[in-house]
């Protein structure tokens, strides 16, 4: 397992842990658009940082779920997952 989470796995994410479908592609297009934008509430981002905490077994950083867009979330998580694996 990577321990870098990529535009495809968020994607698969908001649609298992929130009930949002928006395609990859589509993802990366809207890469600074609020998660608000795309139908993400709070409570949907809470249940994928609760997935990803799951998955990797490490604690995501306390600021992870209330990131505003997919790119600042990416960089958030992606961040914590290299120093938990360093």
């Amino acid at each position: 397992m990577s321990e870098h989470i990529t535009v495809e796995e968020l994607s698969e994410l908001m649609k298992r842990c929130a009930g949002v479908t928006v395609p990859p592609q589509e993802l990366q297009q809207q890469y600074e658009a609020g998660f608000d934008t795309l139908g993400v509430d709070s409570l949907g981002l809470l249940g994928i940082v609760g997935e990803l905490e799951n998955r990797y077994g490490t604690p995501m950083p306390p600021d992870a779920e209330r990131c505003k867009t997919p790119r600042q979330f990416l960089d958030q998580v992606n961040g914590a997952l290299m120093t938990a694996g360093a």
